[in-house]
């Protein structure tokens, strides 16, 4: 893009022109939990209000046999160790052996099966108590520390950054750092993607391809994740985050000379005559105009992305190149990272499944926010196709749902959004520690509660205002699931709107999911899946992120024995799920 009008479509940035942005109408204080009724009443607007009890044992397990809530009680109990089975089990019992006591354990409890065909049995069984599931294929590559981060460093940094070695202006976070190469440091609950050549990114396509179809064909209304990392070379990601970054902090900038410094960015101000200038003034020419980048421009081979990554130099009193050239090839692979996002978004349509963009690192999210956004503008115009995520445990969530949800009120289209603590907290933290940037994170863990409640009250909010957002709250912590069905009374939104979704993981939470199901509310989970060999990675950290998690929450062990014991003092052990 070679107009000023680029400017804006590339951030978030302070609101143009005179509109008043609505304020939230009667949330509540958010706060981070603390003592709450134990049952949570869903609200009446079709009908009578029904009681959600997350205590009642039997109608939480109602859906499992007593083999499988033994099951869980003994995988949980191994989580809590410090020792992990998976690291000797191999070695000790030889590949077959050790696939079969995997599927008796571990990958029975958090993975649904092998393949497509294999999942949809317990996907129905699921759907028939009443919760959906969100399909995520996870096949994760078993490679070594020094192979990621070689895989990453040759990804991450471009031709020319590597020809213009002591000529860098690049923002130190938004480049790559070989001592945090391997993404997968400190992350335990999400699947990792390093690149290795345009014939990889298109295996990930079919495969996240063949998840849509499998999500299509076993449920209705489904859900598939896929992460933006799969499909693309990550160095886009890199340098268009710092892009969007920058112009965000120029339009500040902006907005601070004109008195509006140190408010929330959905209530800053540009007057159109000073930017136009100071735009004239960083060498632009011809009228401006406001716009916003579409999708179908983007994935257009006439379109130079590398055009897209100029920043202002205020200081210098022009729009400069973020790199000096992009190479042919670079200029195809960001190209094609947009092309396959595209294809997907339209097999999603075609077989009635809604995308769920996962989030990812910090230095990747603007991207991955802002293109999702774009796609969005185009496919969420009738129905809520395309979801993005915002990790409340960064400090910008707030300001950056407020903003986005505000875009999709002017231009008509449906907000659609999962919210969620997020995955990366000790990583993030110790590269803007040793690296030298300010820490994205909040502060602790309350404070990631005061805005993950405060995100949700002002999406529920728009609900209530326009019935054309939608969101999911993807939680574990049962106070938050008890916030939003209060929440949701008090402001009328019904479980029957389908607007608001829960969701937690398969195989945890139960108690939670299933009595949500069953009084009417949309709940899903997220479903791995993939052949036990290669879902390993993904099931050893899954093991170690539960081995803190059952360590602080023991209510869930608690509920399995006395289901269990339940189940034998009533001659009911020998349950069996009626579906």
């Amino acid at each position: 893009l070679h107009q000023p009008r680029d400017a804006r479509a590339l951030a978030p940035c302070p609101v143009i022109t005179g509109h008043t942005p609505r304020r939230l109408r009667s949330s509540t204080s958010a706060t981070g939990g603390g003592a709450e009724h134990d049952s949570a009443r869903s609200p009446g607007r079709d009908g009578p209000a029904a009681s959600v009890d997350f205590d009642q044992t039997q109608r939480a397990y109602k859906s499992k046999d007593s083999l499988e809530l033994l099951r869980s009680l003994v995988v949980f109990k191994l989580c809590s160790y410090d020792f992990l089975i998976m690291t000797l089990g191999k070695k000790i019992l030889g590949q077959r052996a050790f696939d079969q006591l995997m599927k008796m354990t571990f990958y029975g409890q958090f993975v649904a099966g092998e393949d497509h065909l294999a999942i949809r049995p317990l996907i129905q069984k699921n759907q028939a108590f009443g919760v959906g599931s969100v399909l995520d294929y996870s096949v994760e590559e078993d490679i070594s520390q020094e192979e990621a981060e070689q895989k990453e460093m040759d990804s991450c940094v471009s031709a020319a950054e590597k020809e213009s070695i002591g000529e860098d202006h690049r923002e130190k976070k938004y480049k790559a750092h070989k001592q945090f190469s391997d993404r997968r440091g400190g992350v335990t609950g999400a699947r990792t993607y390093f690149y290795a050549d345009e014939a990889k990114c298109d295996q990930h396509m079919e495969t996240f391809i063949k998840c849509i179809k499998a999500s299509g064909g076993s449920s209705m209304d489904g859900f598939s994740a896929i992460k933006m990392t799969a499909l693309g070379r990550p160095q886009f990601l890199l340098q268009f985050s710092e892009v969007l970054v920058k112009w965000r902090q120029f339009f500040s900038f902006l907005a601070s000379q004109q008195g509006g410094d140190g408010t929330e960015a959905l209530e800053q101000r540009l007057e159109l005559k000073q930017l136009q200038e100071f735009l004239t003034t960083l060498g632009a020419k011809g009228d401006l105009t406001i716009d916003m980048l579409d999708w179908n421009s983007l994935i257009d081979d006439r379109t130079k992305i590398s055009d897209l990554l100029v920043v202002p130099n205020v200081e210098l009193g022009e729009l400069e190149p973020l790199l000096k050239a992009f190479t042919e090839e670079e200029e195809k692979q960001m190209k094609r990272m947009l092309q396959r996002m595209d294809v997907l978004v339209k097999h999603a349509i075609e077989n009635g499944v809604r995308l769920m963009v996962d989030a990812e690192q910090t230095y990747f999210q603007p991207a991955i926010s802002r293109l999702t956004l774009e796609m969005q503008r185009l496919y969420n115009k009738d129905k809520p196709v395309i979801f993005t995520t915002y990790q409340c445990y960064l400090q910008e969530a707030y300001d950056n749902v407020t903003m986005d949800v505000e875009l999709s009120r002017r231009e008509g289209w449906h907000f659609a959004a999962k919210l969620v603590r997020g995955a990366y907290m000790y990583q993030e933290r110790e590269r803007a520690k040793d690296i030298g940037y300010e820490d994205p994170i909040n502060p602790d863990y309350e404070s990631t509660n005061i805005m993950y409640h405060r995100c949700l009250d002002y999406v529920l909010d728009e609900i209530a205002l326009t019935r054309n957002a939608n969101v999911m709250v993807a939680s574990h912590n049962e106070d938050t699931v008890k916030h939003t069905l209060r929440r949701m009374n008090e402001v009328g939104l019904s479980a029957r709107e389908n607007k608001v979704y829960f969701g937690q993981l398969l195989g945890m939470c139960d108690q939670i999911s299933f009595p949500l199901g069953q009084a009417g509310f949309p709940v899903y989970k997220y479903v791995p899946y993939g052949p036990v060999s290669e879902v390993m990675p993904y099931l050893s950290r899954r093991a170690q992120e539960n081995r803190g998690f059952m360590k602080g929450a023991l209510k869930e062990r608690e509920l399995l024995w006395k289901e269990l014991k339940r189940r034998l003092a009533s001659g009911e052990l020998l349950h069996r799920p009626v579906l």
